[in-house]
């Protein structure tokens, strides 16, 4: 009986809501709808590549259910633009309709097909607009998108769909990889600063042949993309110094073909610039390369006439790994600027010939745990039978700043055998060590041998304007401050900024500022 009582009350108070309720009668929209913006940037993109997602909001604000009659790009399906309206995609929608006092959501992205409608310039704004409902009630949102002209580079597919991959020619053994990408032709071998690249997998410059980059250029990387220098192959960046460093007219950069401003300084969203085995005489002058997994790799070759890298006036930001690594490798390097690296800056690794100098080696990674200091410097590599040893024949680190945000900022990590030599000197350098800790104990750490260490400064704030955001120039008033050895400052007589630095040489990639 008490069950039956329930189930009729029940019954009642669903009669007498549903009799008391407005059935949704959705009337034609007024022409007051609202937006959350009055027009939707997209930023910029390269032609034939499609834009992120991006999303406006429609409000209803009436206290009435409304349709609208119709919602549609103003270029119809001839627009480069992509609407998803209420969950449907399209470029034209009916009878959209919207509860009082709600909201939709609209996402919008583009593509702009160079194919289907000609560039009309290197670089342009793409405009359209959505358009709701029509005549004297119609609303509009405009669409703009900044579009550049590219030169695309990637591998071909065979009829599986399936992508090219590199063949890498090594000592005379050709090695298949899996590695997405392919060899540059001959008329691809110079990048000039006339439009930007993007490369879409690696492209490599093939045996004996070297890729030239003219000032000025910019070089985009797709996700897992990079450049591979082959065997007697060469790589030249020649980048000169910029008068506006806002702009950077004459360097070259290297970053992520993500040209969103959220993407602006993410770490590893592209592979790396990879100087492999008996590739030769490489140099890279006056670029900044930002945003990588590896800044630069540099394989093999430890004792070459010529020293494989040399990488002069160079930034390199935001590696997910490492700035540089080297695996016995030989590199020289003049006001180079590292810093915020997932792993180490400059990891001289297996041994190898490293000089340094003017250089400001730096660490202020903050995204994760990182497990090695700015500098990491040792002699072996694990292999999975064994611990292989060779020669670190130099490693000179002459009027540089090695210092971050760890208490140990450089790691000397000798595997010793007495049949390799472990050569290193810090001459001149500010750096940041825990000189007291008895972890760190031997040869290596005997500061007070001039052999080894000479003229260091140890654990004093070098000032910079603002570490976090890769701004390491030195303050007037840092420790740093005409502390540098002149003879090495005549051999590289200009800083990063081109500022003359001979008289009163100070420590780092950067002459002083006051800030």
């Amino acid at each position: 009986m008490k069950r039956f009582i329930y189930f009729t009350l029940t019954f009642a108070i669903l009669l007498l809501w549903s009799s008391c309720r407005k059935d949704f009668e959705f009337i034609p929209s007024n022409g007051n709808l609202g937006f959350s913006k009055d027009t939707v940037y997209l930023d910029t993109i390269f032609a034939n590549i499609g834009s992120s997602t991006y999303n406006l909001k429609v409000y209803n604000n009436s206290s009435e259910d409304i349709s609208i009659p119709n919602v549609s790009l103003e270029n119809g399906v001839n627009s480069g633009y992509r609407l998803n309206v209420d969950g449907q995609a399209g470029k034209s929608f009916s009878n959209v309709e919207i509860l009082a006092k709600d909201s939709l959501f609209i996402f919008v992205e583009t593509t702009f097909d160079e194919n289907q409608t000609p560039l009309p310039a290197n670089e342009f704004l793409y405009t359209d607009r959505i358009l709701f409902d029509s005549g004297t009630l119609q609303q509009d949102v405009d669409l703009v998108t900044l579009v550049k002209d590219a030169v695309l580079i990637f591998p071909d597919r065979d009829i599986d769909n399936i992508v090219e991959t590199l063949s890498i020619n090594l000592n005379g053994e050709t090695i298949e990889t899996n590695i997405q990408g392919r060899e540059l032709e001959a008329s691809e071998l110079t990048f000039t600063n006339q439009k930007p690249y993007v490369i879409y997998g690696y492209a490599a410059v093939p045996n004996g042949q070297t890729l030239t980059i003219d000032a000025g250029a910019r070089v985009h990387f797709h996700e897992n993309s990079g450049i591979l220098v082959n065997e007697n192959a060469t790589l030249n960046v020649n980048g000169s110094f910029s008068t506006d460093q806002e702009t950077l007219d004459n360097e070259v950069i290297f970053e992520s073909d993500r040209l969103e401003p959220i993407y602006e300084n993410v770490p590893g969203q592209w592979g790396t610039i990879w100087l492999s085995e008996n590739s030769v005489n490489n140099t890279i002058n006056y670029a900044t390369i930002k945003n990588a997994t590896i800044g630069v790799l540099s394989d093999e070759n430890p004792n070459p006439t010529t020293d494989k890298l040399t990488i002069t006036n160079t930034q390199i930001y935001n590696s997910s790994t490492f700035g540089i690594l080297g695996r016995r490798t030989s590199i020289t390097a003049n006001n180079l600027v590292i810093n915020n690296s997932g792993q180490a800056s400059f990891a001289a690794t297996f041994g190898g010939k490293y000089n340094v100098t003017h250089s400001t080696i730096v660490n202020y990674w903050s995204n994760s745990f990182r497990q090695f200091p700015a500098l990491l410097i040792n002699n072996f590599r694990e292999t999975a039978n064994a611990i292989e040893i060779t020669d670190l024949t130099e490693a000179n680190f002459s009027n540089c700043i090695i210092y971050g945000n760890d208490d140990t900022e450089f790691l000397l990590d000798e595997f010793e055998d007495p049949a390799v030599v472990f050569n290193f000197k810090f001459t001149n350098c500010l750096t940041r060590f825990p000189v007291n800790n008895p972890n760190f104990s031997g040869d290596n750490y005997t500061y007070t041998d001039n052999t080894k260490y000479d003229g260091v400064i140890f654990n004093q704030d070098p000032l910079f304007l603002d570490s976090s955001n890769n701004q390491l120039i030195i303050n007037s008033t840092s420790p740093a401050v005409n502390q540098g050895n002149t003879t090495f400052a005549i051999q590289v007589p200009n800083d990063i900024l081109n500022n003359d630095r001979t008289l009163s040489p100070d420590l780092g990639a950067y002459q002083n500022d006051t800030f």
